[in-house]
């Protein structure tokens, strides 16, 4: 993965080998760095990153009860690729879609993360909101 990222006003090219564990292989401006980072929780299958955010998104108690799938059809499920905040989503119930398009933002780890569409269809139901905190394993909307 390929990414142009500003720090201080600084632009650097950094490409990410791989990710295991806790670390990072990455190349900064050609050169080699393996990184370590403390927490770190990947799911590299879907991982754009932007930088930070531009506002603190309210946080959601743990508590909220959270409305899951009802019907058995063979719809998509779109689940974040880890677990984050919602800082924006990009579509509503029925917006039809193309494979790459933006559904939604989500922060993680101090990053911003557009999560794709991998899949051509409609939005049938969203489950999410913005500002919601999410885990791997919530959907949070339905492409069919």
């Amino acid at each position: 993965m390929n990414y142009k990222i500003k720090i201080n006003g600084a632009e650097y090219e950094v490409h990410i080998h791989k990710v295991e564990d806790t670390k990072a292989y990455i190349k900064v401006n050609n050169e080699d760095f393996e990184v370590e980072v403390d927490g770190l929780i990947v799911n590299p299958k879907q991982l754009n990153i932007r930088t930070s955010p531009k506002s603190k998104p309210k946080l959601i108690p743990a508590n909220t009860p959270v409305v899951k799938p009802t019907s058995a059809k063979c719809n998509h499920e779109v689940k974040p690729p880890l677990p984050g905040i919602i800082l924006d989503i990009y579509v509503k119930e029925g917006d039809e879609v193309k494979k790459g398009r933006v559904l939604y933002v989500l922060e993680a780890m101090k990053m911003e993360n557009n999560i794709e569409s991998d899949i051509d269809g409609i939005v049938e139901k969203i489950y999410r909101a913005k500002g919601e905190s999410v885990l791997e394993s919530d959907v949070i909307l339905i492409i069919k």
